[in-house]
C-alpha cells in the first residue's frame, strides 16, 4: 500500500497548523509548527498572495494529511460522498471518521492515525471477532474491534494502555477498557467530528 515517507512535520508547517501527525509530541514544545511558523523550503517565509483555488487546494490538502489519504484514494471518497444523500461535506467526513485506522484512533487504541494505521496492519486488532488488517475498510453501526490478547503485552501497548484511561471517546462510540474494545454506536454527525477543516472549501474546489 503506497503512503507517504517523508518527514510528517514539513506538512504540518506547510499547511500552517497543527495535525496531530505524530501524536503527543504534537503537544510538547517540540512541535515544529510551534518553533517555525512558516512554511519549509528556501522560499518558506515569503509573503504570498494566495489565490481563491489556492485557499481551497490547501484545504484539500489539509484534510487529507489529517487522515493519511493520498490523492487518488482521496477522489474516489469525495466521489462516494458526492453520490450519497445529504450535504457532500458532510458524506466526506463521515467516510473519513469511519475508516478503521482512524477509529482506533478515535477510541485512543494509537497516539496517532499513523501509528494506528501501522498497528491495524500488522494484525493487532479484530474485527467482529475476525482477523482484520485493512485500513481502509469502512465501519458500519454495530461493528466491534477489540485488541488481541497477545499484543497486550507488547512494549507498545503497555505504554498506550497505561494512558487509555485519560482518553474520552467520541460520543458516536463507546470504549470498554476492561475488554479493550469498542463499538460503533451511531455514525457521526458533522457536530460529532473535531477535524479543524472548512469542508465547503473542497467541495468548491472539486466542482470546479
Amino acid at each position: 500500500m503506497a503512503r507517504y515517507n517523508g518527514p510528517v512535520c514539513r506538512l504540518c508547517r506547510r499547511e500552517g497548523t497543527k495535525l496531530y501527525l505524530k501524536g503527543e509530541r504534537c503537544y510538547t514544545g517540540k512541535c515544529a509548527v510551534d518553533r517555525r511558523t512558516y512554511a519549509p523550503g528556501q522560499h518558506g517565509q515569503g509573503r504570498k498572495k494566495v489565490s481563491e483555488y489556492g485557499v481551497q487546494l490547501r484545504e484539500k490538502q489539509k484534510l487529507r494529511r489529517i487522515y493519511g489519504i493520498l490523492e487518488r484514494p482521496f477522489s474516489n471518497y469525495f466521489d462516494k460522498a458526492e453520490r450519497q444523500k445529504g450535504i457532500t461535506g458532510d458524506n466526506l467526513l463521515r467516510l473519513l471518521e469511519r475508516r478503521f485506522d482512524n477509529i482506533v484512533y478515535r477510541l485512543g487504541f494509537a497516539r496517532s492515525r499513523n501509528e494506528a494505521r501501522q498497528l491495524v496492519l500488522h494484525n493487532h486488532f479484530t474485527l467482529n471477532g475476525k482477523k482484520a488488517n485493512i485500513a481502509s475498510i469502512q465501519l458500519r453501526v454495530g461493528d466491534v474491534i477489540q485488541l488481541k490478547e497477545k499484543s497486550k503485552d507488547s512494549p507498545i501497548f503497555q505504554e498506550i494502555l497505561a494512558a487509555l484511561g485519560q482518553k474520552t471517546a467520541p460520543a458516536w462510540l463507546e470504549l470498554d477498557v476492561n475488554t479493550l474494545s469498542g463499538r460503533v454506536l451511531a455514525l457521526p454527525n458533522r457536530e460529532d467530528i473535531d477535524t479543524n477543516v472548512q469542508e465547503h472549501l473542497i467541495v468548491e474546489l472539486y466542482s470546479r
